[in-house]
C-alpha cells in the first residue's frame, strides 16, 4: 500500500498524549497518528450480536470517528509502512485489529509493535521487529465483550420491568455488587457481643521501668480468641479478676527478645497500586488509571521532551526486566549505605495468572527521582509517581531488621503478658512505611517482681466486619479470581454511577437501597444454584480462567461463550417468570413543595439522601440534606446565623460549605475547626480528624496534644 519510495512509516496509537512523545523519539521519518481510542466496537443502541451465527458480533465505526478514520486511510495511502503500536493488552490488541481491518492490512503479516514503556530504547527497539497480530488475544477481548454485551443487553431489560427503568446489570458487576451487599446483610444481622479488656501497670521495685500488661490467660487457658478477650463477658468477671491481681504478686516468667526480618515489598501491579492510592492518596481507582496513564504516555521534561515516566500500568505480573534491576541496584549503591543493597536481586513471585510479558509497574529511568519531577509534574502526578517510584526502589533494599520482645508476668493463676517492636534496622524501610506495631518495651529479669499499679477495666462490645473500602473491594475481586487489571477501576465507577452504591463519611462502600433491592433479585435466580450463577464469585473466576486459556489458544471463544448462554438464557427465562419487584415508598419529611405543593419526601442518589417532591417527573424541586458540623460560617456565622455543613460535590468528594449558599460563598475542601489563627486571624481548618488545625494564609499549626 501507497508510495514505498517515498512515503513515511505510519505509526497508529490510541492516544494523542502517546502519539506527541513518540513523534519526538521516532523523529521526521515517521508520521504518528492517535486512533483516540477503539476505532470500531458494538453499536450501543442494540445487542448487536448473531446468537444463532456462532455469536458473531457486528461491529460498526464508532460514532465521531469517521474524520479519523478517513485521515488515516489518506494517510496509509502515501505511506510505505503501516506500523500499529496500540497498548501492549486485550483491548489494544482488539484496536490494532480493527485498524487492520480499515486500513486493508494482513493481520498476519508483521504490523504490530508493542511496547512496555514509551522510552527511546524500547520504543525504537520495538519498531525494528514488528510482530503479527495476536489473534488469540483479539479471541479473548472479544469474547468478554461478546459475554458483557450478552449479559447487559439482556439482564439489564429484565431489571427495568421487574424493578425500575433505567437499571443495569453486568457480568463482572454485578458480582462486586453481591459482595457489598453481602458484608451489609452481615453488619445489619450482626449481635454484638460484651467483652472486658483488663489492662494492668506495673513497675519495676525502682519505678524506673513501667509495663502495661494485658490478662490473657488463667491457668493456662488463654481468655484471647481471634484478637478480643470473648471469654470475660461481664464486668462481674472483669471486677473479680482485677480485684484478685491486685492482691498477688506479679513475676517476670519469661522476658525473650528475637531478632526477625520484614522482606521488602514487591514492586506494584494494578490492583496494589490502585489499593495503595486509595489507601496512602485518597484516589478513586479510576483516577490513579488516568494519572497512571498520563505517566505512561509522556509527561515533557525541559532538556529531554516527552518521556514515558513508567511502565504499562495494566499487568498483574511482579516480574522486572534485568536492566530495570541492574538500574536500580546501581541508584541505591550510589545513593544508600552498602548495607542498604542486598548481594543478590530480590525476586517476586507472580500468581499463575499473571502475563510474563508485562512487567511490574515500575519508573522508566529509576535516576529520575520524585524530587527531580516536582516542577515538572502535577500534585496529583508526582503524588503517584512518587508512590510508585519509592515502591519500586524499596523493592530491591535489604530487609528491615526488627526486635520483637515479649514480657510475660504471672500473677497467681492469672498469666499476664505486653509486647513490643523495635526497629534495628530500617533497610526498605527508609523508603516505605513498615508500619511496626507496639511500642518500647523496656528489658526484665526472669523471676523479678514487680510493682502493681492499678487496674483499668474497659468494657467493649465485638464488632461485625467492616464495610469495603475501594481499596479493599479490589483486593477481594482480585483474590476472588474476579475481574483483570484492566476492569477493576471501572467495576467500581459503574457502581456509583447506577447509584446502587455509595461512599459513607468513612470512605467505605455503602450500598443504597436500590442496590440492595436489585442484588435481592439477582441473588433469587442467579445465585450458586442457579444454571447460570453469575453473581458467583467462583463461577465468575471460572468465567475469568477461561478468558485466559482462549488467549493461551488452549479454547475456542464461541465454545467457552456458547457454553455460558446455553445455561444463562435458561435461568433468564425463569427470571422473566417473577413478579414486580414494589420498591420501598420514598419517606415523606412533613413539609409540602415549594413549587406545586406536594408532599416533599426523602430519596437517595449517587450521593446520598436528598429532599425531592413526590410529584417528579412533573416537579423537579430538589434540595440537599445539610448537615451541620456545629462550627458557625466563618463568613456570615455573626452576622447571619450562617452554619457550616458538609456537602458532597458530583464527583463524590466532601466538601465544606455555608448553609445560606448561594448567598454566602463560603467553601473549602478542609474542615473548619471554629478557631481563628493566633497568627493572622484566619479560619483554621484540619485535613481530616486526626490532623491537627492549621492556618492556610500562613501555615501556623497546632501542636499536638499528649496524651
Amino acid at each position: 500500500m501507497g508510495n514505498k519510495e517515498t512515503g513515511k512509516i505510519l505509526v497508529v496509537v490510541e492516544s494523542p498524549t502517546k502519539a506527541k512523545t513518540l513523534s519526538k523519539i521516532l523523529g521526521s521519518k515517521y508520521t504518528v497518528k492517535a486512533s483516540i481510542g477503539h476505532i470500531k466496537d458494538l453499536p450501543k443502541s442494540r445487542i448487536a450480536i448473531d446468537i444463532e451465527n456462532n455469536f458473531e458480533p457486528e461491529y460498526i465505526l464508532v460514532k465521531g470517528k469517521a474524520k479519523i478514520k478517513n485521515e488515516l486511510i489518506k494517510l496509509a495511502k502515501n505511506s510505505q509502512k503501516i506500523l500499529l503500536a496500540s497498548d501492549p493488552d486485550r483491548e489494544g490488541e482488539a484496536i490494532s485489529w480493527h485498524l487492520c481491518d480499515i486500513l486493508g492490512i494482513d493481520p498476519h503479516t508483521p504490523c504490530r509493535v508493542r511496547f512496555y514503556e514509551v522510552t527511546p530504547k524500547a520504543v525504537k527497539e520495538a519498531i525494528k521487529k514488528p510482530e503479527t497480530i495476536d489473534l488469540n488475544r483479539v479471541n479473548a477481548q472479544q469474547a468478554r465483550r461478546v459475554l458483557d454485551r450478552l449479559v447487559g443487553y439482556t439482564l439489564s431489560p429484565l431489571l427495568w420491568k421487574k424493578v425500575r427503568y433505567g437499571l443495569s446489570a453486568g457480568r463482572v458487576q454485578s458480582v462486586a455488587l453481591d459482595l457489598i451487599c453481602k458484608r451489609e446483610r452481615e453488619i445489619q444481622n450482626f449481635v454484638p457481643a460484651e467483652y472486658w479488656n483488663l489492662d494492668v501497670s506495673a513497675t519495676s521495685e525502682d519505678e524506673k521501668r513501667s509495663y502495661s500488661l494485658k490478662v490473657m490467660s488463667f491457668e493456662g487457658k488463654s481468655y484471647w480468641k481471634e484478637g478480643k478477650s470473648l471469654l470475660i463477658s461481664s464486668e462481674t468477671e472483669a471486677s473479680k479478676i482485677a480485684q484478685d491481681i491486685a492482691n498477688l504478686p506479679l513475676k517476670v516468667s519469661e522476658y525473650k527478645v528475637r531478632k526477625g526480618t520484614r522482606k521488602p515489598l514487591p514492586p506494584f501491579k494494578t490492583s496494589t497500586l490502585q489499593q495503595e492510592a486509595a489507601r496512602r492518596l485518597g484516589f478513586s481507582p479510576r483516577r490513579t488509571m488516568s494519572i497512571a496513564q498520563s505517566l505512561f504516555e509522556g509527561v515533557t521534561i525541559p532538556g529531554r521532551g516527552p518521556v514515558g515516566l513508567i511502565t504499562y500500568m495494566r499487568t498483574d505480573s511482579l516480574r522486572l526486566a534485568p536492566e530495570a534491576i541492574t538500574g536500580v541496584r546501581n541508584y541505591i549503591a550510589g545513593h544508600f549505605e552498602e548495607a542498604y543493597l542486598p548481594k543478590s536481586p530480590n525476586f517476586f513471585a507472580s500468581n499463575g495468572r499473571s502475563q510474563d510479558a508485562h512487567e511490574a509497574i515500575r519508573p522508566t529511568d529509576v535516576t529520575l527521582s520524585p524530587e527531580d519531577l516536582s516542577t515538572v509534574l502535577s500534585s496529583e502526578q508526582h503524588r503517584l509517581y512518587s508512590l510508585i517510584w519509592k515502591r519500586f526502589v524499596a523493592s530491591q533494599m535489604t530487609p528491615a531488621i526488627v526486635a520483637n520482645a515479649i514480657l510475660d508476668v504471672e500473677a497467681g493463676p492469672y498469666g499476664l503478658r505486653q509486647t513490643g517492636e523495635a526497629l534495628l534496622f530500617e533497610g526498605w524501610g527508609s523508603l516505605w512505611p513498615l508500619d511496626l506495631k507496639g511500642g518500647r518495651l523496656d528489658p526484665a529479669q526472669e523471676g523479678e517482681e514487680l510493682l502493681f499499679k492499678e487496674v483499668v477495666k474497659e468494657q467493649r462490645f465485638t464488632k461485625p466486619a467492616a464495610r469495603y473500602s475501594d481499596a479493599s473491594l479490589i483486593k477481594t475481586l482480585e483474590e476472588k479470581g474476579v475481574g483483570r487489571p484492566s476492569t477493576y477501576a471501572s467495576i467500581v465507577e459503574t457502581l456509583y454511577d447506577r447509584g446502587y452504591v455509595e461512599k459513607n463519611e468513612e470512605k467505605r462502600l455503602e450500598p443504597t437501597g436500590l442496590g440492595m433491592t436489585v442484588d435481592d433479585f439477582l441473588l433469587k435466580y442467579f445465585d450458586s444454584e442457579s444454571k447460570s450463577p453469575i453473581i458467583d464469585t467462583s463461577f465468575t473466576a471460572q468465567m475469568e480462567a477461561n478468558l485466559d486459556r482462549i488467549e493461551e489458544a488452549q479454547l475456542e471463544w464461541v465454545d467457552v461463550v456458547r457454553s455460558f448462554w446455553d445455561g444463562f438464557i435458561l435461568t433468564l427465562e425463569e427470571a422473566k417468570k417473577a413478579s414486580n419487584v414494589e420498591l420501598p415508598e420514598p419517606e415523606p419529611i412533613g413539609e409540602d413543595c415549594p413549587e406545586c405543593g406536594k408532599p416533599l419526601v426523602k430519596k437517595r442518589g449517587r450521593f446520598g439522601e436528598f429532599i425531592a417532591c413526590s410529584g417528579y417527573p412533573e416537579c423537579r424541586y430538589t434540595r440537599p440534606i445539610l448537615k451541620t458540623i456545629g462550627v458557625p460560617c466563618p463568613i456570615c456565622g455573626e452576622s447571619e446565623q450562617g452554619e457550616v455543613v458538609r456537602r458532597r460535590s458530583k464527583k463524590g468528594k466532601f466538601f465544606y460549605g455555608c448553609s445560606r449558599y448561594p448567598e454566602c460563598k463560603f467553601v473549602s475542601w478542609n474542615e473548619p475547626t471554629g478557631e481563628r489563627c493566633p497568627e493572622c486571624g484566619t479560619p483554621l481548618t484540619r485535613k481530616n480528624k486526626r490532623s491537627v488545625p492549621e492556618c492556610q494564609k500562613c501555615g501556623w499549626k497546632k501542636e499536638k496534644e499528649k496524651k
